[in-house]
């Protein structure tokens, strides 16, 4: 697969990546999986990687501001 931005092949990383879930609730997630560009670091996350993060993102604890969760395959 090539990146949509500048073309070159992407590559299987693994990256941490912030997701806001509420107003003032940040969860970051560790250890994503995800096809990242090495060129201008664009990257795709896969459907099923995605659904797991939905998983994961509906269960962060309402009242916390900043929630730092391992992504466990």
């Amino acid at each position: 697969m090539r990146c949509t931005v500048c073309g070159p092949e992407l590559k299987a990383t693994r990256t941490d990546l912030p997701f806001k879930v509420r107003e003032t609730s940040i969860v970051i997630l560790k250890s994503l999986p995800v096809m990242q560009c090495e060129s201008c670091s664009e990257y795709l996350i896969d459907d099923t990687v995605l659904g797991r993060v939905d998983e994961i993102l509906a269960m962060v604890d309402s009242e916390a501001e900043l929630e730092i969760i391992s992504y466990a395959t």
